[in-house]
């Protein structure tokens, strides 16, 4: 077949709503659009640790403490079976995150906020997690299939830190004065950044559409926000919270809450690199990457070490 006709296939098996395997023909385009959604994906769960991180052994129980390491661990756990399924096509993990490191690649901009109190913890597992796991659910249904198989475990786990976080500001709300004005307090900072979480408006995004006609995102980010809003409006009020938004109103004839324009100038500046935490977040990926150099090529030496081992006695 020539190119025309492997395009037309392709799109026919998209079309078809058919998995994308590894070893399957895919135009070029398609190869490199989820090889940087996907690193970006894998570097915004790695990334995300450091936030949370800093509050391990502040926790004001030891139950939080154990709650917050699990959570801590399972974003870990996200980073390595994205990296692994990134590698399926054709990208090594170091030179994913040779290009974090030297600025070529992304990850979230909501993880360059600073964490200032325990309720900013509330604020990422319910607000963050919880915008995380509208588009993570999306994304289960893309059409590269380690991609859409990776995300039925992560959403699972999403799931447990978006209820951990709605309990942390639910707990502060039944509390005393002042840890209602925590609450809030965090909830007025957290609140925009994850609606940017779902990115531009899509007729202002240069992947959004090719993205949707290859199914790689199957629901357009302005849906996906919209969808969020509408669910966690609803879990503000019923724990007595108030979203930070003058211009929030119901609209009884679409049944959405709408809600006000988001400042997209904070958002782009971020992801230039001119957020409250972007050098810190990155310098500290780097200090404890090359720390633990020796562990990954210990653990390289076993291997080779095991194989040859196989191969006498074979």
């Amino acid at each position: 077949m020539n190119e025309e006709q492997k395009l037309n296939q392709f799109q026919a098996r998209i079309d078809a709503d058919e998995k994308i395997e590894p070893r399957d023909w895919m135009p070029d385009g398609y190869r490199k659009t989820l090889i940087r959604q996907m690193s970006q994906h894998a570097h915004s769960e790695v990334i995300g640790m450091q936030p949370e991180g800093n509050w391990v052994l502040r926790a004001p129980s030891l139950r939080a403490k154990k709650i917050l390491l699990a959570k801590i661990q399972d974003e870990g756990g996200h980073g390595l079976y994205l990296y692994s399924a990134t590698e399926t096509l054709g990208i090594d993990r170091t030179e994913m995150i040779e290009q974090l490191q030297q600025g070529n690649a992304k990850y979230s901009s909501v993880f360059n906020y600073p964490t200032l109190n325990w309720a900013d913890i509330g604020a990422i597992g319910w607000l963050v997690d919880g915008a995380a796991i509208v588009n993570q659910t999306m994304l289960a249904k893309c059409s590269y299939g380690p991609y859409s198989r990776a995300m039925l475990r992560i959403c699972k786990e999403e799931g447990f830190h978006q209820r951990q976080g709605y309990e942390i500001m639910g707990k502060m709300m039944t509390g005393t004065q002042a840890q209602r004005e925590m609450a809030q307090d965090a909830m007025n900072r957290w609140w925009w950044p994850a609606l940017m979480m779902f990115g531009p408006h899509d007729s202002e995004s240069a992947h959004s559409q090719e993205s949707m006609k290859w199914k790689i995102k199957v629901e357009s980010n302005d849906k996906l926000r919209q969808r969020f809003v509408n669910r966690t409006v609803e879990q503000a009020h019923h724990i007595g919270l108030t979203v930070p938004d003058p211009l929030l109103s119901y609209n009884k004839e679409t049944l959405n809450w709408s809600f006000g324009p988001i400042n997209w100038d904070e958002f782009w500046s971020i992801v230039k690199g001119n957020g409250p935490c972007n050098e810190q977040r990155m310098s500290h990926h780097i200090k404890y990457h090359n720390e633990g150099a020796w562990v990954r090529e210990a653990a390289l030496a076993f291997e080779e070490n095991l194989t040859k081992k196989q191969t006498v006695s074979i």
